[in-house]
């Protein structure tokens, strides 16, 4: 069921090491069905050196098993409602890398500092409230997912392809599997700079908006430039 799906998913997963985004066995990558009915996803606590396209796990929008021998990722109901929300979103990588994951952990969004940033989120990258007590101790995950639909009301979710849960760590996303491991990588990337500039520059205000708004829209913009057709 869905064999090209699960490489993909697989692939992506295993690529996590490879980007230097995932320490033991923390974060995941799922990727949804054409057909939006299916979420193919990384089975919970298996070591990415061991992973196949075998061990990926098939569920439903609800979160149910329907193929596969493991148990899915812990975080498979934040992966669908995310899916269930945001319908142009093909595929979602979670992980815990270092610097996306301390400004999660110091509740504070990344803030837009310069064109590297520009050209693949178009303004900070948000950060949720705090899960109350009550939606931590009953659906959780669940919870998460919600919190992170609750943040992007009024948002693009394809303009800023990610999000800092407070006190968790990132989710990013994209069309499909393959762009929401390049935005959980560029998250990393432009946080790393941010927490450097941060530094040299404690005051320093965001990216002009010209600046912003000219680095996005030549990539991602109806007129947009950049790349090959």
């Amino acid at each position: 069921m869905l064999t090209e799906l699960r490489e993909e998913v697989c692939e992506a997963n295993r690529a996590l090491v490879e980007h230097g985004l995932v320490a033991l066995t923390f974060g995941n990558v799922s990727g949804i069905s054409p057909e939006r009915d299916y979420v193919a996803i990384k089975p919970s606590g298996v070591p990415y050196e061991l992973l196949t396209p075998d061990h990926i796990v098939i569920v439903n929008l609800d979160g149910d098993v329907v193929e596969g021998g493991f148990h899915p990722s812990s975080d498979t109901l934040s992966h669908v409602l995310l899916y269930r929300h945001f319908d142009t979103v093909g595929g979602i990588t979670h992980t815990h890398c270092r610097c996306g994951t301390a400004f999660a952990q110091a509740r504070r969004e990344i803030p837009c500092l310069g064109t590297t940033h520009a050209d693949h989120f178009y303004g900070p990258v948000p950060v949720t409230r705090v899960l109350r007590r009550d939606e931590v101790e009953r659906n959780y995950e669940i919870n998460t997912g919600r919190v992170i639909v609750e943040r992007f009301e009024g948002l693009d979710p394809m303009a800023v392809p990610a999000v800092l849960v407070a006190g968790h760590a990132p989710f990013a996303w994209g069309k499909d599997v393959g762009e929401s491991l390049e935005n959980a990588i560029a998250l990393e990337a432009i946080a790393e700079m941010a927490l450097a500039t941060l530094q040299l520059s404690p005051g320093m205000a965001g990216l002009e908006d010209y600046l912003l708004e000219k680095h996005h829209q030549r990539k991602h913009g109806s007129d947009a430039y950049y790349g090959q057709d």
